[in-house]
């Protein structure tokens, strides 16, 4: 029997693929996206997409993490990290929940965000009718007076950098255990542009976590590592609602190409073919 080789990608809507020209509405992942692009360029011959648009990056540990775990013969792995200010909770069982249990949190659930948000998505009925729902959703779990709270008094930049520099690390370790070649690369500046000289520079704690980060697995997209959404906003890409559209994706994936082949060894076989599976 043929060992089916399997590629995983992990993220937010930036790899989930919201708002490219083959959407649907959520239902899928886009084979338009730098993660499908990827790919292409492999033998793998299964593509497991485990992104969430909405997902911070302990929920991007998480499901990774349970693909891994949960298949054999897997050809690499890559991972686009994302905004520092999203949550991932274990919240009381719901049948809405994911796997009952699991929920994305970021700051547009509370009530000041969620109509900055609304607005946000004008000129989209569609996407306003899915934020609509999530929000009728949020209230009946109980999630949406817990993230009130959560962003009232506790929500903090240095607890959210030390929650996701620790879900890269522990994703890190768990692969290289593994030996399950990858590649990780940012949506955001957030994660480390900034410098942080507070949480990095100066407190010892911080730099030593930092330090644990092995940056010889990672793309950046430009200076002091630019995320996909600051280079396509530089680059002028075009621009869906809030994401950028297919154009940004197509270039994206011949620039992380030699990285990628570096770390996970693409053979490019498939890059000028339209997306099949």
């Amino acid at each position: 029997m043929t060992k089916q080789k399997k590629f995983i990608a992990g993220g937010c809507s930036f790899t989930f693929g919201h708002e490219l020209s083959d959407d649907q509405e959520g239902k899928a992942p886009s084979k338009k996206s730098w993660a499908y692009g990827l790919r292409r360029t492999t033998e793998a011959d299964q593509y497991i997409c485990t992104a969430r648009p909405g997902s911070g990056n302990s929920g991007i540990a998480r499901r990774v993490f349970n693909a891994v775990a949960n298949n054999k013969h897997v050809k690499g792995v890559v991972g686009m990290w994302s905004f520092l200010s999203r949550y991932d909770w274990a919240m009381p069982r719901n049948n809405v929940l994911e796997d009952t249990r699991w929920t994305n949190i970021s700051p547009w659930d509370t009530n000041m965000a969620a109509e900055e948000r609304h607005q946000a998505l004008a000129g989209s009925e569609a996407q306003q009718e899915q934020w609509k729902q999530r929000q009728e959703s949020m209230q009946e779990t109980g999630v949406k007076p817990f993230a009130e709270a959560i962003y009232k008094y506790g929500a903090n930049q240095y607890h959210e950098i030390y929650l996701s520099w620790k879900s890269i690390i522990w994703l890190q370790n768990i692969l290289e255990k593994k030996k399950i070649p990858y590649m990780f690369t940012l949506a955001d500046n957030s994660l480390f542009y900034q410098e942080l000289q507070h949480h990095r520079d100066q407190d010892p704690f911080m730099k030593a976590l930092h330090n644990e980060i092995d940056f010889r697995k990672w793309f950046s997209f430009g200076p002091r590592m630019m995320g996909f959404n600051q280079w396509a906003l530089l680059e002028e890409y075009p621009r869906g609602t809030t994401h950028p559209l297919d154009e940004a994706h197509q270039d994206a994936v011949k620039l992380m190409l030699p990285t990628f082949n570096k770390l996970i060894g693409g053979d490019n076989v498939h890059l000028d073919k339209e997306p099949d599976q």
